[in-house]
């Protein structure tokens, strides 16, 4: 005589296959979504934020500045504003004067 399973080894099995679903789910939306950050960076990446001209990198003090070719904005990364505010004082009025142009 065949086993006739209970309601409580459905809803186990129900239960697991949720589960499963719900994380083959999270790793083609993780997948994704580096797919669209990738094709973003790519888009953006060494563009002005302001005008979406080409950046080009200035030295200065031996820091590298990004500075957009055509609206002469300069942009800081990570940790360079840091950087710049242990310059000497002197050395940093005359690179806030570049910035005042």
């Amino acid at each position: 005589m065949p086993v006739k399973p209970t309601e409580r080894e459905d809803e186990y099995f129900v239960r697991i296959e949720q589960e499963m679903q719900k994380q083959t789910e999270e790793r083609t939306k993780k997948h994704a979504s580096k797919e669209e950050r990738e094709k973003l960076r790519e888009l953006h990446f060494m563009k002005c934020p302001k005008c979406g001209i080409d950046l080009i990198e200035i030295d200065f003090k031996g820091m590298k500045i990004d500075e957009c070719s055509a609206c002469r904005g300069m942009w800081l990364d990570a940790g360079e504003f840091d950087a710049l505010a242990k310059i000497e004082k002197p050395v940093l009025e005359r690179l806030f004067n570049v910035f005042k142009k």
